[in-house]
């Protein structure tokens, strides 16, 4: 039988949820601003095979200094409209 009382410390509860424009074949990857409600990333990347995928995920941990893992793209595999989670982090902590 399981006790509900205790809370197993090696999941945490929160996370955020964000919404991506991807750009990719840039210049240079950075952060531009709002895209319809969302971030607009342009990355150096192609867009084939994924590559624009993983690397968004390689940047989005690098500038919110978390694991690549704890990165999850939830919606948008095949489209520059993305939904990333992030376990671990809240909203505040990404906004920060």
């Amino acid at each position: 039988m399981i006790n509900a009382a205790i809370v197993d410390r090696r999941y945490s509860l929160s996370m955020a949820t964000l919404r991506v424009h991807l750009v990719p074949n840039a210049k240079i990857d950075k952060v531009v601003g709002e895209h319809g409600g969302a971030i607009k990333i342009m990355l150096r990347a192609p867009a084939v095979e994924g590559k624009a995928n993983a690397a968004l995920i390689t940047f989005l941990a690098e500038r919110l200094k978390v694991p690549a893992r704890q990165i999850v793209l939830v919606r948008g595999q095949k489209s520059r409209d993305k939904v990333i989670r992030i376990d671990g982090l809240s909203e505040e902590d990404i906004r920060r």
